[in-house]
């Protein structure tokens, strides 16, 4: 009997070395430094071939797929029925006032904090120790089993639509990317992008909207937004400073001559659970709706206002909900006006499951429309659902059960994992219930305890998988 937690602890020292190797590296995406065997860009590629190394020297079979993906594979079998652990290296940015710099991972209180230590960089080394582990033990396996490392996750997924372009997928398998105990449902999404429609009007105003920014990643609750003003600020400054007060944000004015830059401070969160943050895009354009902008302005700021702290979408007339994955969400991204008129707002939603997609786009167009707006573009993903029954969720019950003294409950999730690219996927760990999740927030963090326990269950869970009868 394998005491699969001992084995952890007798490599802690070199798990949380090899950790920090990878968190200090800044894999977000840089399309301005990619080359063609790294399209992610630089840092991204550093990320893939770190953990290819690192795992080359283990003796795994390695292989670069063109820099979008790589793997890792352990087992001698010729069958290409194995079982995939999908991890992801690349990472959102890291913004917002951080205690310690996030590319610097540092141990505060038994956590380890940096960007990437929850999502993915060390639920990704924890699988790979669990892999490891199972190598080392010289342990029998049915079948093979690949960790594989994704590069575009947090931005389109690219990374593993090459991959089952020039690979076969596995059928089962998981992502450790989301919560324990097991995650079997995960919400579809929608992705928008709606413009406002301009109008000519050659009226000049007292006061005019130049810009307005908020926002760099569609899957994020923008913590900044940034307006430029011309003209006459005189209540604007003192307005500005109340609203801010009264509702608790941060927020700084710059004023220059006839003009005034407002800049307003929220809190970021994961678009999957928009309420879980402070969306500074929608609150500054609450706060602007009450001036009289220049009229073809006005349509922008009004739907902002609208929109702030409706996470449910019934400014659009969408609200839904279902008992498997719980209530659709909206999280407005993306904001951007500049002096040219051009207004746009990037909308993400998270989808139940048995959720019409084309009747709530249906709604959204007729919607938007009527307040000014187009769509101009919309990406659509289906949800994911792996039946209770599975044996594969029968198998990581069981190890999470007997490894925690907890019970395995089956979860829905409004994020996406890679687990959707298996038919039989599921998201698998690595936080743990009732531990705080700060993905895509300032002081993200893995308790390191946590980091043993998690690894401890992924080297047994692999070792099951392995096993499964087909």
């Amino acid at each position: 009997m394998v005491n699969w937690y001992q084995e952890v602890q007798d490599r802690k020292e070199k798990l949380v070395e090899d950790l920090f190797g990878l968190l200090q590296i800044e894999s977000v995406k840089d399309l301005s430094t990619k080359t063609e065997v790294r399209p992610m860009g630089e840092e991204i590629g550093k990320a893939l071939d770190y953990m290819l190394q690192l795992s080359a020297e283990a003796g795994f079979k390695t292989k670069n797929l063109a820099g979008y993906a790589g793997y890792a594979e352990h087992g001698e079998h010729l069958s290409d029925d194995y079982v995939g652990i999908l991890c992801h290296v690349d990472v959102v940015p890291a913004t917002g006032n951080w205690t310690s710099p996030p590319f610097e991972p540092t141990i505060r209180d038994g956590k380890i904090f940096a960007r990437g230590s929850i999502d993915d960089k060390g639920p990704t080394m924890a699988a790979y120790y669990g892999l490891k582990i199972v190598k080392e033990l010289g342990l029998p396996v049915k079948r093979n089993v690949r960790i594989i490392f994704g590069t575009d996750e947090e931005s389109g997924m690219s990374c593993m639509r090459h991959y089952q372009e020039v690979e076969k997928l596995p059928v089962i398998g998981f992502a450790p990317d989301a919560d324990f105990p097991i995650i079997n449902a995960e919400k579809g999404q929608m992705s928008i992008k709606i413009t406002l429609n301009k109008t000519k009007n050659e009226k000049q105003y007292n006061l005019n909207l130049v810009s307005f920014s908020a926002g760099s990643r569609i899957n994020m609750v923008p913590e900044q937004a940034a307006a430029v003003l011309y003209g006459d600020n005189s209540e604007v400054l003192e307005k500005f400073e109340e609203y801010c007060q009264e509702n608790q944000y941060h927020y700084s004015m710059e004023v220059l001559t006839n003009t005034v830059k407002l800049t307003l401070f929220g809190i970021s969160a994961h678009a999957m659970e928009p309420f879980a943050g402070r969306n500074a895009g929608t609150a500054l354009g609450e706060f602007l709706n009450q001036f009289k902008l220049q009229s073809e302005v006005q349509p922008f700021v009004s739907l902002l206002s609208q929109l702030h702290n409706d996470y449910y979408g019934e400014k659009f007339g969408i609200t839904f909900s279902d008992d498997v994955t719980g209530p659709l969400t909206v999280n407005p991204g993306i904001i951007q006006y500049d002096q040219e008129g051009e207004g746009s707002i990037f909308l993400n939603l998270r989808c139940p499951v048995t959720l019409d997609f084309a009747q709530t786009k249906e709604r959204i167009v007729n919607a938007v429309e009527e307040k000014g707006f187009s769509v101009a573009e919309c990406r659509e993903s289906a949800p994911h659902f792996v039946d209770s029954n599975h044996p594969m969720i029968k198998a990581l019950q069981k190890v999470y059960q007997e490894e925690t003294n907890q019970e395995p409950t089956l979860l829905s999730t409004g994020g996406a994992t890679y687990a959707r690219f298996m038919e039989k996927g599921v998201a698998f760990g690595a936080c743990f219930p009732g531990k705080e999740y700060r993905a895509h927030q300032q002081d993200e963090y893995i308790e390191v305890e946590d980091l043993l326990k998690a690894t401890a269950i992924y080297a047994r869970a692999i070792y099951e998988l392995a096993n499964l009868d087909s």
